[in-house]
């Protein structure tokens, strides 16, 4: 196996460079060294050593002033790209820290204004972070964390499921149309959730315990479905307290209508949790405080 016939290059060393502009620039060794923060010897031996390397004479020693040779010209302009290129690598990774990505998932319906604006307060304290998030049915985003597929969430669930870092009280309320109420209809028209949805359960074993017959009337996926079917007078619901609006007439138990509470707000992240997640995770959670 033939050899390269190119002889080892030689590799000069920046901090000779950076001293020999630093002399050219200040025009004596005596500046150059209070510049530098040495003395006036150091910097002559670093100028010889890198005459040494160079193979020719670099500066012009007279009695008042120091010039460079015309040797010392040329390596003058490469010394100045080079020492340049270096200290735009230490900014550059003297810079942000690499963006980390926080996957986070919230339930359609808090997905409101001060969730929104908590949010991006946090991605401006936290520019390096990188957040994506997603908005759905509770059931699906814990899904998506148990698959490893979000870092955080924010989820509704029956109480003491499962441990979380936060756990708060999900307040229900039963919710008729304003104008054109429902609820003394006979069978007991519902809107509600998907099979398997949050509160469908709970809404039919509370109607039926209280002896009255039903009917799911409305069947929709999207919390601002429910709300419009219910406030136009479609039928009947259970939601939390804060889906609530002004189209809305809570039903409660003077109307035969009995509280629930079954229900539960959860924050959950891994044990091992990045520190901006877990920082994330309180900052949910003093939004959950303060909307309690």
């Amino acid at each position: 196996m033939g050899t390269s016939a190119k002889p080892n290059r030689l590799l000069f060393d920046l901090d000779l460079l950076r001293v020999m502009v630093t002399v050219a620039d200040s025009g004596s060794f005596t500046a150059a060294a209070a510049r530098l923060h040495s003395t006036q010897s150091t910097i002559s031996q670093k100028v010889r050593r890198l005459e040494e390397m160079a193979g020719h004479r670099l500066l012009e020693r007279g009695n008042r002033e120091i010039r460079p040779t015309d040797a010392g010209a040329a390596l003058l302009g490469y010394a100045r790209r080079m020492l340049a290129l270096n200290d735009g690598l230490l900014e550059a990774l003297a810079g942000p820290e690499l963006a980390l990505s926080i996957r986070l998932g919230v339930p359609d319906d808090f997905v409101t204004p001060r969730m929104t604006a908590t949010l991006a307060a946090f991605s401006r304290h936290y520019p390096q972070v990188k957040l994506e998030v997603t908005s759905g049915l509770s059931r699906d985003l814990t899904a998506g964390y148990d698959h490893g597929e979000l870092d955080l969430i924010l989820v509704k669930q029956r109480r003491h499921s499962r441990a979380g870092v936060a756990c708060r009280p999900e307040p229900l309320l039963w919710l008729d149309s304003a104008a054109n109420p429902a609820w003394r209809q006979d069978p007991l028209p519902l809107v509600a959730f998907p099979p398997r949805g949050l509160y469908r359960d709970d809404m039919i074993t509370a109607v039926e315990q209280a002896g009255r017959r039903w009917r799911i009337s409305f069947t929709c996926s999207s919390l601002s479905g429910i709300q419009g079917a219910v406030a136009d007078g479609l039928g009947v619901t259970l939601l939390p307290a804060r889906a609530r609006t002004p189209a809305h007439r809570v039903l409660t138990e003077e109307d035969g209508f009995a509280t629930v509470d079954t229900m539960e707000v959860v924050i959950l992240h891994r044990p091992t949790a990045d520190p901006l997640v877990q920082a994330l995770a309180r900052q949910l959670t003093g939004l959950l405080d303060d909307a309690g």
